[in-house]
C-alpha cells in the first residue's frame, strides 16, 4: 500500500515537473532571466528524479536468485540514493553557477515579454501545490500522526519523502524566483535575479544533502520501527517459546523485514516440540507484522537470568 501510494505521488509530481519545465525554459528564452532557467533545470532534475524512482520501484520487484537470495527491495533505496546526487549536481550547481555568471554580469529583463516570468511562475505554484497535496495526502496514511520531520527521518520507502521534499523545495524555490524576479523588475537591479537563482541552488543543493544523509542510513540497513521490533518479541513468546534471549531485525527493502532471534526452550523440549514451537512463533510474527517475509529462529537455553 505505501509503495502504490508512493507510486501515485511520484506521477503526479512527474506530470507536474514536465509541463512546468517547458513553460519556465520558454519564459527564459523570451527574457534571458536567469532564476527562469535555473527554475526550468530544477524542474527537468526533478522530472529525472522520478523517473530514477519509478525505474528503482520496478527494479525492486524482482524476484529473489542465487545472486541475490534475499530479492531486490534495496534497489529502492539505491535509486532514492541517485536522486539525491542528480538533485545536487544538476540543480544545486547550476543554478549556483547560473547566479555567479549573471551577478558579474547582469542586466534587467527587457522587451515586451517581461511580464512572462511572472505569469509562468504563477502557474508553476498552482501546478506544484497540487503535486504536494498529492504527496501529503498519500503520505498522511502511512506517517501515522508522526511530525513530518519525523516521517522523513524514520519512513522505510523513500519514495514519498523524497517527493515530499522535492516538492516543497519546487514551492520554495518559486517564491525565490519570484522574487528575483520582481525586485529586478522594480529596481531594473539584474543582481536581484542573481540573488533568487542563488537562493535556489542553495536551497537544492540543502534538500540533497537531507536526502543523502536518509538514504544512506537505509542503504547501510535499518532495523524495524520501535512498534514492530516490540510487536515481534511479543509475538514470538508463547507456545513453547518462553522468553526471546536475543533480537535482531533489518529491513531488506521497504515492505521486507528480515528477523532473527534466539528464543528460549526448555531442557525437556524433544525435537519435535521445539520444531513445532518454532514453526507457529513464525505464523505469530508473520500475523503480528505482515512484512516480517524472512524469519530465522535459534533455540537455545537461558544460561543466565532475563534481563528487565
Amino acid at each position: 500500500m505505501a509503495h502504490e501510494g508512493g507510486t501515485r505521488a511520484i506521477m503526479a509530481a512527474l506530470a507536474a515537473n514536465l509541463g512546468i519545465a517547458v513553460t519556465k525554459f520558454v519564459a527564459f528564452l523570451l527574457t534571458s532571466s536567469s532564476s527562469m532557467l535555473a527554475e526550468s533545470v530544477h524542474s527537468v532534475a526533478d522530472s529525472g528524479n522520478q523517473l530514477l524512482l519509478l525505474l528503482g520501484g520496478r527494479r525492486a520487484r524482482r524476484v529473489p536468485d542465487e545472486t541475490h537470495p534475499f530479492g531486490y527491495g534495496r534497489e529502492r533505496y539505491v535509486y532514492a540514493f541517485i536522486v539525491s546526487i542528480v538533485l545536487f549536481t544538476l540543480g544545486g550547481l547550476f543554478a549556483l553557477y547560473e547566479a555567479w555568471h549573471k551577478w558579474a554580469d547582469p542586466h534587467p529583463l527587457e522587451g515586451r515579454w517581461w511580464w512572462v516570468p511572472l505569469v509562468v511562475l504563477a502557474i508553476a505554484f498552482v501546478m506544484e501545490a497540487s503535486s504536494l497535496r498529492t504527496a501529503v495526502r498519500e503520505s498522511d496514511a502511512a506517517r501515522a500522526g508522526q511530525s513530518w520531520p519525523s516521517f522523513i527521518r524514520t519512513a522505510k520507502a523513500p519514495e514519498l519523502p523524497v517527493v515530499l521534499l522535492e516538492d516543497s523545495g519546487a514551492l520554495i524555490g518559486l517564491l525565490l524566483a519570484g522574487l528575483g524576479v520582481g525586485l529586478t523588475l522594480l529596481t531594473g537591479d539584474g543582481r536581484w535575479d542573481a540573488a533568487g537563482t542563488a537562493g535556489i541552488g542553495v536551497l537544492l543543493v540543502l534538500i540533497a544533502a537531507v536526502l543523502a544523509v536518509e538514504t544512506t542510513s537505509l542503504l547501510l540497513g535499518e532495523a524495524a520501527s520501535a512498534a514492530d521490533v516490540a510487536a515481534v518479541r511479543s509475538a514470538l513468546v508463547g507456545d513453547g517459546v518462553a522468553s526471546v534471549i536475543h533480537l535482531r531485525t533489518l529491513h531488506l527493502g521497504p515492505e521486507e523485514l528480515l528477523v532473527a532471534a534466539k528464543i528460549e526452550v526448555t531442557a525437556d523440549d524433544s525435537a519435535a516440540d521445539i520444531a513445532a514451537a518454532i514453526d507457529a512463533a513464525e505464523v505469530r510474527v508473520r500475523s503480528a507484522v505482515p512484512i516480517a517475509r524472512v524469519i530465522y529462529l535459534e533455540p537455545d537455553l537461558r544460561r543466565t537470568a532475563p534481563s528487565s
